[in-house]
């Protein structure tokens, strides 16, 4: 092969390499929506009440101030919580921030979905760059493959001579590699594809999160007032228990029926509520991870606060999670129109590599570089190619239908929610209000009183009621607005 030619191949063989890196920069991703991070575990400490030895283990206690609140780190809480009758002193943010360092499945899942998309986005993107190979053939014949030419010699006889075309043993050692020319268009829009299924990956890991926070939030202020109810029927009953004990002391002995069936109704009025808050405690001790038996003592969380308007939430509505997936499927729907068409284009790579052999050294040399071509394409399919982007065409259309679709039931979500999210807050401001009323007369009152007592449970449950209400309402919203 003429020396320049060969130069002149290798240099277009570099060029291809350059086209494809350039290629490669340009499929970065630019934007991706941001991957909900799963929270770490609680860095401050939970604060309890308990004994300092428990079977013969002693924790070290830390007082806090003169409230005599005592913490202990998560791993203490363990110990302590081992023991009868632990009470543990918790808040809201560290029962949620507990709950999300116990590993959730479902987070887990989300995070090895973000992970494997990225991954196919990588392998497809390093289809850019040449495809280096290397292959081996080694041969043995059991007889010798050369021909044998007859020829008369001088004297009119027959002479046999061996031509050695092909070795008895044969050996190739052969390198390659290929650049992909024409077919770069069509890693390009596998590429999106692949960009886009991550980008989905990323929108949908973020839930779990939030569904954890969400189901702590509502068991946490349903045990508030699950207590508060458990309260107010305790007092009830005193209150009963005292008006029978001073009909007893005014001269009447025997049990009436009407005392009968007034204890057996306060008894009963304080199962309910019990029951429940054992129930409630149980779940609540699974999700943030303390022992069984625990008993929490529930820190009331400060009231909400937000301040959001209906414009400023439909605005952000574009970055919800639906929308996210709608808008990348249709990405996906015009990538594979695109890479339908491509269909039609000629497949041309350039190739180029080494080999040594020995198998037929008359004729090849025994170590050579080789550089070229090679194209592909079909000429009649039958009109596969046709129907293939025609079906194409429909599903982008039915992707770009899809993201209209989805926005506007997204915006009307977002309305519908914005208004009850006022509800919310409104009835949650009276119950406010009415709790502080009821603080402003009980002054005038004795606090021992089993009748007041029952009053300001009643009180702040409904506060509670309201409150968590309100919360469940907020977090909604927040979930059709996406990740802030």
């Amino acid at each position: 092969m003429n020396p320049a030619r060969v130069r002149a191949m290798w240099i277009v063989l570099m060029g291809c390499l350059v086209i494809s890196v350039a290629a490669a920069g340009q499929d970065l991703p630019t934007s991706a929506p941001p991957l909900q991070q799963t929270p770490t575990a609680v860095g401050g400490s939970l604060k309890a009440q308990f004994m300092p030895e428990y079977g013969g283990q002693t924790v070290h206690l830390q007082q806090v101030g003169g409230s005599g609140a005592i913490t202990f780190s998560a791993a203490q809480a363990g110990v302590a919580a081992t023991a009868p009758g632990t009470v543990v002193r918790i808040r809201l943010d560290e029962a949620q921030q507990q709950a999300a360092a116990a590993g959730s499945p479902l987070v887990r899942l989300g995070e090895l979905q973000v992970e494997a998309a990225k991954q196919h986005r990588l392998s497809v993107q390093a289809q850019y760059f040449p495809n280096l190979s290397s292959s081996y053939t080694g041969l043995h014949f059991n007889k010798h493959p050369g021909q044998v030419l007859t020829q008369e010699g001088p004297l009119g006889e027959e002479r046999q001579v061996t031509v050695n075309i092909l070795e008895k043993d044969q050996n190739l050692v052969n390198l390659l590699a290929v650049q992909p020319i024409t077919p770069l268009f069509s890693i390009y829009q596998l590429a999106k594809i692949a960009r886009a299924d991550e980008n989905i990956a990323r929108a949908k890991a973020g839930m779990p999160v939030a569904e954890t926070a969400s189901k702590v939030e509502k068991n946490f202020f349903e045990l508030l007032v699950a207590q508060r109810e458990l309260t107010s029927a305790n007092a009830e009953a005193k209150k009963l228990r005292a008006k029978w004990l001073t009909a007893s002391s005014s001269g009447v002995t025997s049990v009436s029926t009407e005392q009968e069936t007034d204890m057996i109704s306060a008894e009963k009025a304080v199962i309910g509520p019990a029951s429940k808050v054992k129930e409630l405690t149980a779940s609540l001790n699974q999700m943030i991870g303390l022992p069984e038996g625990t008993t929490l003592e529930l820190v009331p969380p400060e009231p909400l606060v937000e301040n959001v308007s209906l414009n400023e939430v439909t605005e952000k509505a574009t970055a919800n999670s639906e929308v996210i997936v709608a808008e990348q499927t249709a990405i996906k729907a015009h990538a594979g129109l695109a890479l339908t068409k491509l269909t039609y284009v000629p497949t041309v790579a350039v190739l180029g590599g080494y080999t040594n052999q020995n198998s037929i050294n008359l004729v090849l040399p025994r170590a050579a570089g080789y550089i070229g071509t090679t194209a592909s394409w079909t000429i009649f399919d039958f009109g596969k190619r046709e129907h293939g982007v025609r079906e194409a065409n429909a599903q982008a259309q039915m992707a770009d239908l899809g993201v209209q679709l989805t926005k506007a039931k997204v915006a009307a979500a977002v309305k519908s929610s914005y208004f009850e999210l006022e509800r919310s807050r409104q009835f949650t401001q009276l119950a406010r209000r009415m709790a502080s009323s009821a603080r402003l007369v009980e002054a005038s009152y004795q606090l021992d009183d089993p009748g007041v007592q029952s009053a300001r449970a009643k009180l702040e449950a409904d506060m509670f009621r309201a409150e968590l209400e309100y919360r469940q309402a907020y977090a909604r919203l927040k979930a059709l607005m996406g990740p802030q």
